[in-house]
């Protein structure tokens, strides 16, 4: 089994981060392939940034699935562009925001996602009412610039490390979710320090990927996830016509 891991910002430190991850808890017969994106912000912080990395991100997506990808995830807890991935792919398509409050729902009755930017809260929020946990999962920001998390001067994951407290006290919370990709290798520190239950996205997406794989389901192509109808693309997207893309 292959699976893609697609970090849809083009820093590739954080790529090795998300990859570290993925293979700690990667089965023995999963091979994880990890790649940055080629084009697009070195950070996604907001709806801005969210968009201009969508097209790198579906490239990703097409040459896997020319080279025989069995499943893709999505390593940006925005879950950047995760309808138009699933529209163009066949393999199942997972995004970490998605699997991490669907995985820890099933041990947390109240839970709260603690992000980075506070210009990410709302649209995080807007994903946990998407996924039908409103009513069970708060999200907090700790207003701390993504790419701070790998500066060892900054005081990004002291400030984390504040909001979590922040959450157990205030919302009650029963576990943590760590709503970036970058925050991955702080995952068995951070459950040590305070207790509860932290899940990492990278990693509830990856266990999620092989079970989808393992029952051999792959993504509806009738209604909202049919494949791209073929048309004209013109200008600069013209490369992401549909079929050209995808070289069908």
């Amino acid at each position: 089994m292959r699976i893609l891991i697609i970090n849809p910002n083009t820093t590739a430190s954080m790529t090795a981060t998300i990859a570290d991850s993925a293979h700690r808890v990667a089965g023995r017969e999963t091979e994880i392939v990890a790649v940055t994106s080629s084009m697009g912000p070195v950070s996604i912080e907001g709806y801005y940034d969210e968009v201009f990395a969508i097209p790198g991100l579906l490239k990703e997506i097409a040459i896997g699935e020319r080279e025989g990808i069995d499943a893709v995830v999505i390593a940006c807890f925005d879950d950047t562009g995760l309808d138009a991935a699933r529209a163009l792919a066949d393999v199942p398509v997972i995004g970490i925001c998605e699997a991490a409050v669907s995985a820890t729902a099933f041990i947390a009755q109240k839970f709260t996602v603690v992000t980075t930017m506070e210009r990410s809260r709302l649209p995080l929020e807007h994903l946990v009412h998407r996924y039908g946990m409103s009513s069970r999962c708060k999200v907090r920001a700790a207003d701390i610039p993504v790419l701070s998390l790998e500066d060892p001067n900054s005081n990004a994951r002291d400030r984390l490390r504040s909001e979590i407290a922040l959450a157990l006290k205030e919302d009650r919370a029963e576990a943590i979710v760590l709503g970036c990709a970058g925050m991955a290798d702080l995952t068995a520190e951070l459950r040590a320090e305070f207790g509860v239950p932290v899940v990492d996205g990278v990693a509830a997406a990856v266990k999620q990927a092989e079970s989808l794989v393992t029952l051999g389901l792959s993504t509806a192509k009738r209604g909202a996830y049919a494949t791209p109808i073929s048309k004209p693309y013109r200008g600069m997207l013209e490369v992401f016509e549909p079929g050209r893309l995808t070289g069908s």
